[in-house]
């Protein structure tokens, strides 16, 4: 079986915050961000199965501490899971302050991506090998966060439809919403 180490996967990209990427409120827009994370997750899972690869997914995008321009920010990706033509990718987000020196945790997150071949079509990755107890346990998280993604595709594809408008409006009820047809 083809397989590949967790280090051969790992990627860093370190990128200056300028003010071009500042929102209203003068902190690193949260888009700036999610686009550098598409950004290292293609060039991770790439990588790591030596193919064109596509986002299918991205789980727990969670800003902790805004990024402010002049920062360094920096993403570390790796390969945490690899299903049969699919990989988790784990990023971890830090921003620096280059004059102070203090490094800061900004967000985690993780990225399903998809291995595809010269026609379009999915492809098969290699097997992951996995050599530290960090990893076996990035890869367990993985694989957990593959069955809740898949989980909550199946729930958003019943849209509730079969469920009766009483029982919908019922679900409503506590809840900060108010309710009138027209």
């Amino acid at each position: 079986m083809n397989s590949k180490s967790v280090e051969e996967s790992e990627v860093t990209i370190t990128e200056l915050m300028i003010p071009a990427y500042a929102n209203f409120g003068g902190k690193v827009h949260g888009g700036i961000l999610l686009s550098l994370m598409d950004k290292v997750a293609y060039v991770c899972a790439s990588k790591y199965a030596q193919s064109y690869c596509v986002t299918v997914a991205v789980e727990g995008v969670e800003f902790l501490t805004p990024v402010e321009v002049g920062e360094l920010v920096s993403l570390k990706a790796s390969v945490n899971y690899v299903g049969r033509t699919t990989m988790i990718v784990g990023i971890r987000v830090e921003s620096l302050h280059p004059q102070s020196g203090v490094s800061k945790h900004t967000n985690s997150c993780y990225f399903t991506m998809a291995a595809k071949d010269e026609h379009g079509e999915l492809c098969e990755v290699p097997a992951l090998h996995i050599s530290t107890e960090t990893q076996l346990r990035r890869f367990c998280e993985g694989k957990a966060i593959r069955r809740l993604s898949l989980q909550k595709r199946e729930y958003l594809k019943a849209n509730l439809e079969g469920i009766e408008l009483q029982e919908r409006m019922a679900m409503t009820e506590g809840e900060r919403v108010s309710v009138t047809f027209r």
